[in-house]
């Protein structure tokens, strides 16, 4: 078990590294912003006019779930667990300045994101069942000529069903079992066995399921998460713009606890802040494209795909 993971650390160190994953997620999320012309801050006001108030859709368009539903289903994975937790694991590993980082995958991520679900509805397939099915591991296989895509569409697949275990529920189900936990006398395994019961009934109920419950659950949980975000605020308003400043200026500078010189604590806070960011919005995760390729997209006729 420890030779395991210490290969797993090795392996972790090299892919998460300064020369795999950081240059592939920046570098791609730069590309895709000057292709899509900055989609993300110049369409992000029509995108929310099409999630928050147009919200009747073309029923004769393919599709298991609404637009709304599968925006739900999507921010239901992300808004939490990865913005709370995650941070603070960025900032308590890689100083401040994580998360600044954070932020910097986070902006450039939301048009690697956009591209995920845009590829999810485009090469998706109807399956045996009548529903839709899509994502990575159908863009890679029908969207990339020869074997390669199929290849890696299968990867993605495999890898895919392996990481749900781990980030897909074993993160978010620790942490509400900590918290629960340490102000009532339940035990872990109680709060496990309720959890899973919950999980179960929605997710057996397929994808319509999940898109009803999402619609109905995260509008709440988002109004408490940025409700609670700005009471925090107000409460400390004297420590915000210091905090800002320090957060910038340690990104390019560096704190972090390990690691001898500046160097070091600036490669561990970009490290860290991609990392927990990818985690944090999932982009170039490519499970948003999932969730995504269930949607209606809109009336065909006045549907645009890019700018």
């Amino acid at each position: 078990m420890d030779q395991f993971l210490d290969m797993s650390a090795q392996v972790s160190s090299i892919i998460w590294g300064p020369y795999v994953l950081i240059p592939l997620l920046l570098g791609v999320g730069v590309f895709l912003t000057v292709r899509l012309r900055l989609l993300q801050l110049l369409r992000l006001p029509h995108a929310l006019w099409l999630a928050f108030v147009r919200r009747k859709e073309d029923d004769s368009v393919e599709g298991d779930i609404s637009h709304y539903q599968a925006l739900s289903t999507a921010l239901a994975a992300t808004v939490g667990v990865g913005n709370i937790a995650g941070a603070a694991l960025a900032i308590g590993l890689g100083g401040p300045g994580a998360l600044f980082w954070m932020w910097i995958v986070g902006f450039f991520g939301m048009a690697t994101k956009y591209s995920e679900a845009l590829l999810g509805v485009m090469f998706r397939r109807t399956d045996a069942k009548g529903e839709q099915s899509g994502g990575p591991m159908f863009y890679l296989k029908y969207g990339l000529p020869g074997g390669l895509g199929a290849t890696l569409g299968m990867a993605f697949a495999v890898f895919g069903a392996v990481a749900a275990f781990g980030i897909g529920n074993g993160t978010q189900a620790n942490a509400v079992s900590q918290q629960i936990t340490n102000i009532t006398p339940l035990e872990p395994w109680m709060v496990g066995l309720v959890l899973m019961v919950l999980a179960g009934a929605v997710i057996l109920g397929g994808i319509k399921s999940i898109g009803r419950v999402a619609s109905a659950l995260v509008p709440l949980m988002i109004i408490a998460y940025i409700g609670i975000a700005l009471l925090i605020l107000i409460v400390n308003w004297a420590n915000i713009v210091p905090a800002l400043v320090l957060v910038v200026t340690d990104a390019f500078t560096g704190t972090a606890p390990v690691g001898g010189f500046a160097g070091a604590g600036v490669m561990m806070a970009i490290q860290l802040g991609f990392a927990r960011g990818i985690f944090s919005n999932e982009s170039g995760l490519g499970t948003g494209a999932i969730a995504a390729a269930a949607a209606r997209p809109g009336s065909r006729s006045g549907r645009r795909w890019c700018p």
